[in-house]
């Protein structure tokens, strides 16, 4: 551990696997207390692949507490702020002070045979549990701290590419959502500046988690064929990223959590950062959609 957090105190929304999971572990190593927050269960129009389990957000807190930190867990929806806040509450109650937040919960759904009101649901995680875990930790913090929203390559995507009928409801409510998320995180940071508290926005490409392996959408990557499997994904997946990868590691995006978290980045605020092995380069001029 080389401390670059030392000291301090992260929440983490979907923290019981994946990308969530991922960026509590990594934070702890470099010496911060956690706080875990996640549904482990169901969202009633996302079928596609299973959801999170207490089990997993019980592993996520041994991992935590392997690295010799402290955590706090708790079974909470981002889209019910009130009892958001109430975590949050007793997490700060417990750890003592909150100095990171990592708004990371999402869900996703894909083709045209996805329930309409996916459209809405993804949209109230994917984005409303953003401004939900904002506002919620918004009291406890103070001059210093930093908010870390996870957004998504499709945040910064064309509009042709969210306008594709076999996209689904589902999944045009995803790119609504993460683009929300992106104009939420710069008007954000422009509102916090003045308090000293950062926001910034991270645009992974496509990670190698439960979100992007399941049936239904290796269906919108190949829908050419019947039943595609992953590995007939996998050439579509690989083409959609610039440098020569098929898949971002979740520790990929971590590393990008603990840069933003950290005093190293002390002045850097409102950015939308981009691990997304390129895939952005050919729809987009300067960083901002062709």
């Amino acid at each position: 551990m080389s401390g670059r957090v030392a000291g301090k105190v992260a929440l983490i929304t979907g923290a019981a696997r994946g990308q969530g999971r991922s960026h509590a572990v990594a934070l702890a190593r470099e010496g911060a207390d956690i706080i875990a927050l996640d549904l482990c269960g169901p969202v009633e129009s996302i079928t596609g692949y299973p959801p999170a389990t207490p089990a997993d957000l019980a592993e996520t807190a041994r991992l935590v507490e392997a690295e010799d930190r402290r955590i706090v867990t708790r079974q909470v929806d981002v889209r019910d702020h009130r009892e958001l806040a109430g975590a949050v509450g007793d997490g700060v109650a417990a750890l003592g002070r909150l100095d990171v937040v990592v708004a990371n919960a999402g869900v996703v759904a894909t083709g045209p045979d996805a329930p309409m009101m996916s459209f809405i649901d993804i949209i109230a995680v994917n984005y409303g549990g953003v401004v939900n875990c904002v506002g919620a930790a918004l009291p406890h913090l103070a001059s210093g701290a930093s908010i870390i929203a996870i957004g998504s390559l499709a945040a910064l995507v064309g509009n042709a590419r969210a306008a594709n009928p076999d996209a689904g409801p589902g999944l045009v409510g995803y790119t609504h959502a993460k683009r929300a998320v992106a104009r939420f995180v710069h008007d954000l940071a422009f509102q916090l500046g003045p308090l000293g508290i950062r926001a910034n926005a991270i645009h992974p490409g496509n990670v190698e988690t439960s979100m992007l392996l399941f049936d239904d959408l290796y269906k919108v990557f190949r829908p050419d064929l019947e039943s595609p499997t992953r590995a007939d994904a996998e050439p579509v997946i690989r083409g959609m990223h610039r440098l020569p990868v098929t898949y971002i590691q979740p520790s990929d995006i971590s590393d990008a959590v603990v840069f933003l978290a950290s005093d190293e980045s002390r002045w850097v605020t409102g950015m939308q950062l981009k691990v997304e092995a390129g895939g952005l380069l050919a729809s987009t001029t300067s960083g901002v959609p062709a």
